[in-house]
């Protein structure tokens, strides 16, 4: 959803300076509003066992939390330049209320507004409402969060920009377009392009002495090189070599520090921002990992689909870990809290060793616990609603993203070789996701059919319930994106099988007598229209199935008091350093 909101904003804002890109001042939420705004996010304790840890890991750990700190002083800069006096400016409103005002009702509620302010600043990391489209819940702030970040200088244009690269030799192009790189007005108000490394200097420097003394205090080699690597990025602006040293990190410490994602870049997605995931690797969770990637052959192999369309031999699949949080800063902690997460963007590191898909297994259980739950309460029958499973869940979930690497990839069409991707174009991303999350039941029954221990700590009942409530969890935020349109053809295709029942009083039930043969029946869709680059099929399914029927709409309209996501707080990091926000 975000990348096609990005894409708007990106071709529709073309000529006019990126600070006049915005709509007029709208209405600022009062403190009633504001309360109902950071409602919709549960406040979430997030704690982590590292009882396990080596001690100088454990002492290294306290090192990266601080580290990752100076993260969000650098994320805050990047997301608009103003950002530091507002966060000043409404700290000092929130702070202690004198004793002699403690009687003043007025008083009061200006303080009392302030520190909800303050509040869902901090949760936003701006002024801006990520949950509302971008839009300001403060006064006296852009109306809407600027296109271009403060990566761009704010009269800038999209064309000023092109022209002025067109200008600069290849190798200077290539820095002006790079990741790691803003863009400023020289003296004589000419556009030039300023190193991250330059830019953020003060708090890199710290950052990175930071990172130096975990790396010396770390017992593990992968992490000492990468940790070392990345630290002299920040002084050097090449962040290569450390990309490298990321994918080959194999450390019960699983870190992600550096500048990554370019989504808050809205004009051209080139420049990236900061963030760091501070982890601790799941190591039961990674053995399940690793008996799901050395079968996937197997499950390749009994894919309801035409055995022609088969891949008799399965490449490489891009390495998976599964991890708890214990805090995570900048780009990966405002808004909606991120729960899994695909890295390094660089082409050059995707090419030579691929990319890494993070697990955050404690994210997703708080987010199973504070929104799933709820959700299947109103929208599953009281019986099925013990058989929730979070195991069923997580589980699907790896199973979802190990079978993206299985079914059709190289495919032939008119005798030409080609890829489903290609061919089904802007139907593929809906057609895969659902793919994907079907697949990856089908591959789960075979485990459980096969009794293997990977899979005993639930049923058939519990998966097969659980998934159907986690629909209505994707479902909630309608069919615009491929993961809704996908889930969408899945509710519907199943619903129309009778796998899926929809009750007189509201609810929804699993047929179990249907669903395994449903279930089947769908993935031979998806499989075949992938292996046979069917546009037309593709194009119809979608049109026909992607589409939200009137009583999913009403089970939906009832879920509007539940959360919609978590607000985490990192009570295991606190306490490890002793240091709040």
């Amino acid at each position: 959803m975000r990348k096609l909101l990005i894409f708007f904003f990106a071709v529709v804002v073309v000529a006019l300076p990126l600070a006049a890109q915005e709509k007029p001042a709208g209405h600022v939420p009062d403190k009633a509003e504001l309360d109902k705004m950071i409602a919709r996010f549960a406040p979430t304790p997030l704690r982590v066992d590292t009882s396990h840890l080596s001690a100088g890991d454990k002492k290294a750990l306290a090192k990266l939390i601080a580290a990752a700190r100076v993260v969000n002083d650098i994320f805050m800069q990047q997301m608009w330049s103003g950002n530091h006096a507002e966060w000043r400016r409404l700290r000092l409103a929130a702070g202690r209320l004198p004793a002699w005002q403690r009687e003043n009702e007025s008083a009061v509620r200006r303080h009392d507004l302030a520190s909800a302010r303050l509040h869902y600043f901090w949760m936003n990391k701006s002024p801006w409402s990520e949950l509302d489209e971008w839009q300001a819940f403060l006064p006296d702030v852009p109306p809407r969060k600027l296109a271009g970040a403060n990566f761009y200088p704010e009269d800038m244009t999209k064309d000023e920009f092109e022209k002025w690269v067109n200008t600069l030799y290849p190798e200077s192009q290539e820095y002006a377009k790079g990741f790691f790189t803003v863009i400023r007005r020289d003296a004589k108000g000419k556009l030039e392009f300023v190193p991250y490394s330059t830019e953020y200097q003060a708090d890199l420097q710290k950052a990175a002495r930071l990172l130096r003394e975990a790396a010396a205090l770390t017992d593990n080699a992968s992490l000492k090189k990468f940790l070392t690597l990345r630290a002299e990025a920040f002084t050097t602006n090449n962040y290569l070599d450390s990309d490298m040293a990321w994918m080959d990190l194999d450390a019960p410490l699983d870190i992600t520090f550096g500048p990554y994602e370019v989504y808050n870049d809205e004009v051209f997605n080139y420049k990236a921002s900061f963030e760091a995931f501070i982890n601790l690797r799941d190591d039961a969770e990674t053995a399940k990992l690793g008996f799901f990637s050395s079968h996937l052959q197997e499950i390749e192999d009994a894919l309801p689909e035409d055995p022609q369309y088969r891949n008799p031999k399965l490449g490489a699949l891009s390495p998976i870990r599964v991890v708890d949080e214990v805090f995570a800063a900048g780009d990966a902690n405002h808004g909606i809290a991120t729960a899994a997460y695909n890295l390094p963007n660089d082409d050059r590191v995707v090419t030579q060793k691929g990319s890494k898909r993070v697990m955050l297994k404690n994210v997703q259980e708080a987010k199973f616990n504070s929104v799933l739950k709820p959700i299947a309460a109103k929208v599953l029958t009281k019986d099925e609603q013990g058989d929730l499973s979070f195991d069923a869940f997580f589980t699907w979930i790896l199973a979802h993203e190990l079978t993206h690497g299985i079914g059709p990839h190289q495919i032939k069409k008119d005798g030409k070789d080609t890829n489903p991707r290609a061919q089904l174009k802007e139907n593929y991303s809906a057609i895969e996701e659902a793919k994907a999350d079907i697949t990856g039941l089908v591959a789960l029954q075979y485990w459980l059919d096969h009794k293997a221990p990977v899979v005993q700590s639930f049923s058939e009942k519990q998966l097969y319930t659980t998934y159907l409530a986690s629909s209505f969890r994707t479902l909630r935020f309608g069919t615009t994106d491929a993961h809704g349109r996908g889930m969408a053809i899945q509710f519907n295709f199943l619903k129309d099988k009778g796998a899926i029942i929809a009750n007189a009083d509201g609810t929804f039930s699993v047929d179990f007598s249907k669903i395994k043969e449903a279930v089947r029946d769908l993935d031979h869709e998806f499989l075949t229209l992938e292996a046979t680059g069917d546009y037309a099929g593709a194009k119809k399914l979608i049109e026909t199935m992607g589409l939200v029927p009137p009583e999913l709409k009403a089970a939906l309209a009832k879920l509007g008091d539940i959360p919609v996501d978590i607000e985490p707080q990192f009570v295991t990091a606190e306490e490890l350093t002793e240091k709040k926000k």
